[in-house]
């Protein structure tokens, strides 16, 4: 790679994860030293612990509470005096239509989803310009180009953060930081998994989910060869972006895509019965495991 790992600093949010503990495995096998933050301090510590090498860290820390991304930036500071690569890596969505929803659960994902990511990326400039060639990385998504219907609040937050981290690009690029995004479709993992058994948003599953591996690759590419943006599946991406070219005929496109989407979702679910992950109980499916 152009952009070594060796000896790199990578703090990586929502790190116990799917997509989190896929990206900290690869790093810590390229001989970086991993930052694992998330919310659940013992799932942290334990991806922690099995990563390759060493110098790894797990973290608990709620995104949503500034004062502990202060002291989790305190840590870092304390502990390597840089901050290498940035990666929000961060999200929830829910299934949950949007006019059944909770004000207080809309508030919270736009909250984690957008907020969050611009939050801990400002506080963590004065580390990221303690390094030599300091990056960001953040998971955004392609519901970040395109809206999907069940889920509102989940591509508001994601239509917002792309957005902002393009804006992000462009303003810190010529202060020495080089900021990009990764767009992936459906990734199998337990957010998705979730969003399958309660009957989200169907029309991701036009094909098979792609697997974290996929996503790492990306992220690979994008230190590698810095760009604001990247896609794992770009045939994906260049479908979405296509469709928005002409939004009003978006009522008269989806119901073309949404049975596909509904087959594809209902062949997920039987895959996840086949792997030990989920059930049906009567009408309803729900997880049994996770991977």
């Amino acid at each position: 790679m152009s952009y070594p790992l060796r000896d790199k600093v990578i703090l990586v949010t929502g790190g116990a994860g799917g997509i989190g503990s896929a990206l900290c495995h690869r790093f810590a096998a390229e001989g970086a030293a991993c930052l694992v933050a998330d919310i659940d301090t013992a799932r942290a510590e334990r991806v922690a612990a099995a990563l390759p090498g060493s110098g790894h860290t797990g973290i608990g820390c709620d995104l949503l509470d500034r004062a502990a991304v202060e002291r989790l930036f305190d840590r870092v500071s304390a502990a390597h005096g840089r901050l290498d690569v940035l990666v929000n890596n961060v999200g929830m969505t829910s299934a949950e239509r949007f006019d059944v929803r909770s004000v207080e659960s809309i508030r919270r994902e736009i909250e984690l989803n957008l907020l969050s990511p611009l939050i801990t990326t400002r506080i963590a400039i004065p580390l990221l310009r303690a390094a030599a060639d300091p990056r960001v990385v953040t998971t955004v998504s392609l519901g970040g180009i395109f809206p999907l219907g069940e889920t509102p609040i989940y591509t508001a937050s994601k239509f917002g953060l792309r957005g902002a981290m393009l804006s992000i690009a462009l303003d810190l690029r010529d202060k020495g930081i080089l900021a990009g995004s990764v767009l992936p479709s459906a990734t199998d993992t337990p957010m998705l998994r979730q969003e399958a058994v309660d009957g989200g948003n169907a029309l991701q599953f036009q094909d098979p989910p792609q697997q974290p591996a996929d996503v790492v690759a990306a992220v690979l590419r994008l230190l590698d060869r810095p760009r604001l943006e990247v896609y794992p599946k770009p045939s994906e991406s260049y479908l979405v972006r296509l469709a928005m070219l002409a939004p009003n005929l978006l009522p008269r496109l989806i119901p073309l895509f949404r049975k596909k989407g509904e087959r594809g979702m209902a062949r997920y679910l039987e895959e996840l019965r086949g792997r030990g992950l989920a059930r049906r109980d009567g009408g309803h499916w729900e997880l049994v495991g996770e991977a």
